[in-house]
């Protein structure tokens, strides 16, 4: 609103109104749309999808064993180097709304199924291209969402019928190691795939329950330490608590160890209200210093009485208790976190205690060995705890020669460990490669051909789109890409097998299934599906309205 009249230089005088006050006095009422920019109908469809296409072109070369790593610097200057595709999106700065639903999407197939983030993004984006091409020849949006829907059913019918059963057991973890290997192949840490492959399945099988084919994955704690080769990387059937004991003097090794897990500080306790507490006289001083002292001893003695040979404290403790602990040969460890309380409780069998008063021998966990190791010259101190009655709480300690490498390392080993419990949970795989995508492609192909509506177009753009995938693979391999998809789609027609795919690692066949490259079926279909899901959202779309500084 603008009191009396001006110039009107600043003034959209097509959005006003002029209005009269009591007195009689002009004003100028300023609509807020006009602010505001609006897209309708096609030129809405075409920035959506444009904004789209230009999150997924990020993610292309980024797919298949053969892919590149981005770098991406934060603000505060902070490198992260990677090419999985849930943590590039996370990291980038994403202003575009729909290029936030991209977003979203990895995060979804991050959360759901633990691998295929960077495929789930170009497989909307080819989606997205090919239906822009559709919109350009008058086909409705609503007409083409169909399309696509059935597309992705006849997808969905192929997977199954082309999906092989991963037989494994307990005592046979070939195939489980099999697939953690083709997950680790396009990761930093590739070099060294069968050995992280190996701790990723051993980590999980421990925790898993196979009778209700479950796993859950608070059992398992990833701590990374830079320093240290690689290959030093370790599964710890036990917990390493990144804490050293609170007393360079303590004992740094306890065998047979009860251990008292406390939330209860070691100190005096504290009035609810403010006090003020005036001393006049030595003897008053020294009368107050004697309670605080007989505090500290009852403390550790109700420790000490219950049977315990360690202490781990959820709070700090100050110098004079921890000189009592020592003096009491009571080791103990401070400021340990929440998380790693409730892990050690599980995996030792005790009770997390809240007050000293509720102490008791049958409260306390029991470790065969707790000792504290140190790495390196730069006195970093580790506890590491073993032997624990309830070995389904395991640690994966990771090493490496800088933190970039590190934090690369634990984000491929939890796509390794995902998918292994996804294999767990659902024991059918397809081939990789590519070969799926194209077996779906022909199929719908062969589908769309029977359909006399409309929608036969978008099942066709729909095939289309899937042969992005194993386009982008040959192009990522150095191949020439229409060659080698041609080449893939002639010899799939030729000799009927659903198992042929782009050869990325050029072992001199194309068969997948010899090459033992495959990934789990639930992690494929949730692929197709939530990229449908996506492109579907995006295309009822019509009518955008944005302000006009972010337009």
């Amino acid at each position: 609103m603008q009191q009396g009249m001006d110039d009107g230089s600043n003034i959209d005088y097509e959005n006003a109104q002029v209005a009269f006050d009591e007195g009689g006095r002009p004003f100028i009422i300023l609509r807020d749309q006009g602010k505001t920019k609006r897209l309708r109908g096609l030129e809405a469809h075409k920035a959506n999808i444009l904004a789209a296409r230009a999150v997924a072109n990020v993610l292309r070369s980024s797919l298949g064993p053969t892919g590149m790593d981005k770098m991406l610097v934060s603000g505060d200057q902070e490198v992260t180097v990677t090419n999985d595709g849930a943590t590039i999106l996370e990291k980038m700065e994403v202003d575009h709304q729909i290029g936030k639903l991209l977003v979203e999407l990895s995060q979804s197939q991050d959360n759901e199924i633990g691998d295929g983030t960077t495929g789930v993004v170009v497989l909307a984006g080819s989606l997205l291209e090919e239906a822009e091409k559709l919109l350009d020849k008058g086909i409705h949006p609503i007409r083409i969402s169909r399309g696509f829907d059935k597309a992705a059913e006849v997808a969905v019918q192929r997977l199954d019928e082309i999906s092989d059963i991963m037989e494994w057991s307990p005592d046979n973890l070939k195939p489980l190691l099999q697939t953690a290997e083709t997950t680790l192949g396009s990761k930093i840490i590739y070099r060294y795939q069968k050995q992280m492959a190996k701790i990723a399945v051993d980590a999980v099988v421990a925790v898993a329950d196979l009778e209700r084919k479950d796993v859950n994955f608070d059992l398992i704690k990833v701590e990374g330490k830079v320093g240290a080769r690689l290959e030093d990387t370790m599964l710890v059937k036990g917990i390493i608590l990144d804490k050293p004991m609170a007393h360079p003097q303590m004992q740094k090794e306890i065998k047979d160890a009860k251990i008292a897990i406390l939330t209860c500080p070691f100190e005096p306790p504290k009035p609810k209200t403010k006090t003020e507490l005036r001393i006049s006289t030595p003897e008053a001083y020294q009368k107050l210093y004697e309670a605080e002292q007989k505090y500290f001893v009852d403390q550790v003695k109700a420790c000490k009485d219950s049977g315990a040979t360690l202490v781990l404290c959820q709070w700090g403790f100050d110098d004079e208790a921890n000189h009592l602990l020592l003096s009491h040969d009571l080791p103990a460890v401070r400021w340990v976190g929440g998380v790693e309380l409730e892990l050690i409780a599980i995996a030792t069998g005790g009770r997390i205690v809240p007050r000293f008063s509720e102490l008791a021998p049958e409260k306390l966990g029991f470790a065969g060995s707790v000792k504290e190791v140190e790495f390196g010259t730069a006195s970093d101190r580790m506890l590491v705890i073993e032997g624990c009655p309830n070995s389904r709480a395991v640690t994966v300690f990771v090493r490496a020669g800088n933190q970039m490498v590190v934090d690369e390392a634990v984000r491929s080993l939890h796509d390794a460990m995902c998918v292994t419990r996804n294999l767990i949970k659902d024991n059918r795989i397809v081939y990789g490669g590519g070969s799926c995508e194209m077996a779906c492609s022909l199929r719908i192909n062969d589908e769309s051909n029977s359909d006399n509506t409309v929608e036969q177009y978008a099942m066709r753009a729909f095939a289309d789109a899937l042969e992005a995938v194993p386009l982008a693979l040959a192009e990522n391999s150095g191949f020439s890409p229409v060659a080698a998809l041609s080449e893939l789609k002639a010899e799939q027609i030729k000799t009927k097998n659903p198992y042929l795919g782009i050869d990325c690692l050029q072992r001199g066949h194309m068969d997948m299934k010899k090459q033992r490259v495959f990934e789990t079926l639930i992690g494929k279909k949730q692929q197709i599906l939530l990229a449908t899901q996506l492109v579907r959202m995006i295309l009822k779309i019509d009518d955008v309205m944005t302000p006009a500084e972010y337009a």
